[in-house]
């Protein structure tokens, strides 16, 4: 029992030492193939698990963000060629080996690509870009996001490849070279692949059954060996709902636009967002209707509103 300021614990105090995410805490990460462009124009890949959602909503684009060392090839690719796939491999041990074998570091590509397991096919940026070049994606994951390199945030436009043992400061501070020997990227995801399994689960709603098998990642340890969890059949837990009352939902509906008016039954669809929540919900209702050239939202209306998916489910 740790004993601080007159007080005890049940914790012990872990010193806080480099890599802290796998040498000081237990870190559950995805486990993702990230395709680069070589020189020649081939596709090269390597493994990364410290890659997240970053912007996810108010923004004009989303992205995601991924921590790498700057020598690697992939952070040297993509200060040359901006472009990247991010590949969710699925839960099969072999698939999670090759993974391991082809981040071993200082492999050049051709190295890590001369026995890679893995088949590689176009994605949709190729297909609407015949004569653009792109990295390629795997076809044994479940899914794929093809992402462009934001160079222009934190001024980062100016990295350039080449230095293999460190880079010199000045340092940015979220995009680009971050430290001598490391590096974020802030990706904007321009394409979502997913298999269509997948794809219909995500549009018509999941189940138990419907979510892709997905390795869990525990990094590197012992100075040995790289740790992984098998994949279980998810759980849902239901979320507690609180609902406030038509009248407040009005009364704030009421306020949100001068022009644009929601009806008793609209205002009723809307009882179940949480207070916090309820001035965007309301602005984009707002937003939509504008779009549409509605000036009196009704329950129809929100229903339209409501199923984010619409578009799919039409096709």
């Amino acid at each position: 029992m740790e004993k601080e300021s007159g007080i005890m614990s049940s914790f012990k105090d872990l010193r806080i030492v480099d890599n802290f995410y796998q040498t000081s805490a237990f870190f559950p990460m995805p486990t993702i193939m990230v395709g680069t462009l070589t020189d020649d124009g081939k596709t090269t890949f390597g493994p990364y698990s410290l890659c997240q959602p970053y912007y996810i909503a108010g923004k004009e684009y989303y992205a995601m963000l991924l921590c790498c060392r700057n020598s690697s090839n992939t952070a040297q690719n993509l200060l040359k060629h901006k472009k990247c796939t991010l590949n969710f491999i699925p839960d099969k041990r072999k698939y999670f080996k090759e993974a391991v074998r082809m981040g071993f570091p200082g492999d050049t590509p051709e190295e890590k690509m001369k026995d890679c397991i893995f088949t590689l096919e176009d994605g949709l940026r190729k297909a609407a870009d015949p004569t653009g070049t792109y990295p390629q994606v795997i076809a044994e994951c479940f899914q794929a996001f093809e992402c462009t390199w934001v160079d222009t945030l934190d001024n980062a436009q100016n990295d350039q490849p080449g230095q293999l043992n460190g880079y010199p400061g000045p340092y940015h501070d979220f995009n680009g070279i971050t430290s001598e020997f490391g590096a974020h990227f802030i990706l904007k995801v321009e394409k979502i692949l997913m298999k269509e399994k997948y794809y219909n689960a995500i549009v018509n709603g999941v189940r138990a059954g419907d979510f892709p098998r997905v390795p869990v990642d525990y990094g590197y340890r012992d100075s040995k060996n790289f740790w992984y969890t098998r994949f279980r059949r998810p759980i849902p837990e239901l979320l507690p709902m609180r609902q406030t009352t038509v009248e407040s939902v009005k009364y704030a509906a009421d306020r949100i636009d001068d022009k644009i008016k929601f009806t008793d039954e609209a205002c009723a669809k809307l009882v179940k967002v949480p207070r916090i929540f309820l001035p965007a919900a309301l602005k984009g209702c707002v937003a939509w209707a504008r779009e549409h050239d509605v000036t009196l939202i009704t329950a129809e209306h929100m229903d339209i509103i409501n199923d984010k998916r619409a578009k799919e489910k039409k096709k």
